[in-house]
């Protein structure tokens, strides 16, 4: 399932909003189109809106430099917004005094190799990540990490698929990710398309399901990756984790190298974006919390490096201790 496309100028997407009632496309044609899809997670995941603002530059070629710096704004944690973006810069600033009709089509050029080497990566996530699955396992994964959190395939969900496809009688927990839900509307909706047996629980589930044995691994995406292996993902993967390190079950995060931030030392460096309390008030449309109250809404949690067994990446399987191994070569 392609959730981003790019046809003759216009950025096809899938509005994310609307599922698991509705498969809806958006056709973005401005860079204001593409930041206001970001910013209202019609368009979401890390690798997802990476790749979506590598277009939103394309969109916004005739004031580049600003265009750059309000997409980076949009959302502040995935470093794969920002990683997408200084990519198109760094292709766009030595050729930036071509005219625009042969700049576009070097920048599109370069968006739309992004856009399949995110589809690569997150097979080869798949290929790596089934080692990790013995047969009959019951694997947990926290928010949507999928493909509708990627161009296609997914990262965590790309390692279920792929163990699923290797007949490995896998059955998934898919937590349900409060307060949006991505877990229950968006998890749900790609597992029940895959065919692939899953359970939707409540975030307050998991310690009960880790305690009565019913979980064996846990796999979630993440958005951010620091240098020394803390990783950022979206709120209650933390407490995920917590749990099972007390029940002694092996948590992983799958995300593409780009998700790795050798320029951020720690999770402390990492910025938590704070979304808005009506998230928390409401479930849909309907509000089920009181009036004049206030709420806390952190959009994502930062889990701490000893929590973690490894990260899944296209390059393979490493663990949080080694990522400083892998960090460029100062020159």
């Amino acid at each position: 399932m392609r959730t981003i496309e790019w046809d003759n100028g216009t950025l096809k997407i899938v509005d994310q909003t609307h599922l698991p009632h509705l498969m809806r496309h958006l056709y973005l044609k401005t860079v204001d189109d593409v930041i206001d899809a970001i910013k209202t997670m019609k368009v979401r995941g890390a690798p997802a809106i990476g790749v979506a603002a590598a277009f939103g530059c394309v969109m916004g070629i005739t004031r580049l430099e600003d265009s750059a710096k309000r997409l980076i704004a949009a959302r502040p944690t995935a470093v794969n917004l920002c990683w997408a973006v200084e990519r198109i810069m760094k292709t766009a600033r030595p050729i930036r005094n071509l005219p625009l009709s042969k700049l576009e089509p070097i920048l599109i050029a370069e968006a739309q190799k992004m856009a399949e080497e995110d589809v690569a990566a997150n097979k080869k996530i798949g290929e790596y990540g089934t080692k990790l699955i013995s047969k009959g396992m019951r694997i947990l994964t926290v928010c949507n990490a999928g493909a509708l959190a990627t161009v296609d395939y997914g990262t965590a969900l790309g390692v279920i698929r792929r163990a699923y496809d290797d007949k490995k009688n896998i059955h998934v927990y898919a937590a349900e990710t409060r307060p949006r839900l991505q877990g229950a509307k968006l998890t749900a909706w790609e597992l029940k398309n895959y065919h692939i047996p899953f359970t939707l629980i409540t975030d307050n589930m998991i310690g009960y399901h880790m305690q009565k044995g019913l979980i064996n691994i846990v796999i979630t995406g993440a958005d951010r990756v620091a240098l020394n292996g803390d990783s950022a993902n979206k709120i209650g993967t933390y407490g995920a984790a917590v749990l099972a390190k007390y029940h002694k079950i092996p948590f992983y995060i799958a995300a593409p190298f780009s998700t790795i931030d050798f320029a951020t030392v720690s999770g402390d460096d990492i910025v938590i974006e704070e979304r808005s309390q009506e998230e928390v008030f409401q479930i849909g449309c309907e509000r089920i919390a009181p009036t004049d109250i206030q709420a806390a809404n952190p959009s994502f949690d930062v889990t701490p490096a000893k929590l973690i067994a490894g990260i899944i990446t296209e390059k393979g399987i490493i663990r949080p201790v080694n990522i400083k191994k892998y960090a460029p070569k100062k020159s």
